[in-house]
């Protein structure tokens, strides 16, 4: 059988230095867009064909989990589900954060390079975005990839898990609205973000259900900084007619709006009710115990994980979209409108 073409011809009919044709063929990230298409061009048009980087006998017992944090609550449970369905598989679980940001506030680069470079036999990401160059790099280097809960759209065929957040903002307003609350806001995260978005809008059709009218002036946002929601929080004090509830979109901001009714010598919930979503371990801390929307996060990235074992054995899952179930969690920093409370 014929030996297929060299490097050095790849090279040669790409116009670049066998240097750089090394670099395309290995995944690396410091080529040119323009030249990195000349290139695989030129790697598919003479059948060149890439010899396997690793030793797959050595990795193939190996994921990596990358996390926009080490140091957050909501990751110890993303990671906590992750061992667990890892243990069950036999797998071992690489865990890292990036990537990191340059002093001019760019993505540091090579953070994809050492993850290549460690021959890990899939990855599952729970970053806030990857870039198109990152998705393009983890195809064409053929590794198999899920993320847990996205925060943006991912491109077409790309397999994700996440919660069902319109049916979470749909339960933390209908629980509200069940104990008499008419003026409900809702302090929301990022504008653009899947879950963030799609808890507004579960909150305004349980309102358009009701028939209580939404109010423009009742929907902040805080992009999930817990600083920030408690600005928010003041500001919807200072309306002409303040909220008598508000939908936290996030335990961690519902700390900062406890901190602002604090601030105003408010109670939770005699003045003020308070529903957040996640149920981290901090809504249990609060005081009064915090009232909120649970998603499984835990079981969301043990899901992820499964998934991921089946595309590293060549399977495709059925669907590209996997949402998990959130419930209520009643405690105790929800109760009727001031002056309406239930008698029982």
């Amino acid at each position: 059988m014929p030996a297929g073409p060299t490097l050095a011809v790849v090279a040669r009919e790409a116009g670049v230095s066998v240097p750089t044709a090394s670099k395309v063929v290995n995944g690396r990230e410091d080529v040119a867009p323009e030249t990195r298409r000349r290139v695989t061009e030129a790697l598919d048009r003479l059948g060149y064909v890439r010899r396997p980087r690793f030793d797959t006998a050595r990795t193939q017992g190996l994921v990596d989990l990358v996390v926009h944090s080490l140091e957050s609550p909501w990751v110890s449970a993303v990671l906590h589900g992750v061992e667990a369905a890892a243990h069950e598989a036999g797998l071992e679980v690489v865990v890292s954060a990036g990537p990191t940001r340059t002093r001019g506030g760019r993505p540091e680069r090579g953070w994809l390079d050492k993850l290549t470079a460690r021959g890990s036999s899939g990855v599952l990401f729970n970053l806030a975005e990857l870039s198109p160059s990152q998705y393009a790099r983890l195809d064409h280097q053929r590794i198999p990839y899920v993320l847990i809960d996205p925060a943006h759209e991912p491109p077409a065929g790309v397999v994700s898990v996440g919660a069902a957040n319109w049916q979470g903002g749909v339960s933390a307003a209908e629980h509200l609205l069940g104990l008499g609350h008419r003026r409900i806001a809702v302090i929301a995260g990022h504008r653009r973000t899947l879950c963030g978005s799609a808890r507004v809008a579960g909150y305004r059709s349980a309102l358009a259900s009701a028939g209580v009218r939404h109010r423009a002036g009742y929907v902040r946002h805080a992009g999930f900084d817990e600083a920030t929601a408690r600005l928010r929080m003041h500001e919807l004090l200072d309306l002409p007619e303040p909220p008598t509830a508000v939908f936290v979109c996030s335990d961690r901001m519902a700390l900062g709006v406890y901190q602002a009714l604090a601030e105003r010598e408010l109670r939770v919930p005699d003045d003020m009710s308070v529903v957040g979503f996640d149920d981290l371990p901090e809504a249990r801390w609060a005081a009064p115990a915090l009232t909120t929307v649970r998603q499984p996060l835990g079981e969301m990235a043990a899901t992820a994980l499964r998934l991921l074992v089946r595309m590293m054995h060549g399977e495709r899952p059925e669907g590209t979209r996997t949402e998990l179930s959130t419930c209520l969690v009643r405690r105790a920093s929800t109760a009727g409108p001031p002056g309406r409370r239930p008698t029982d």
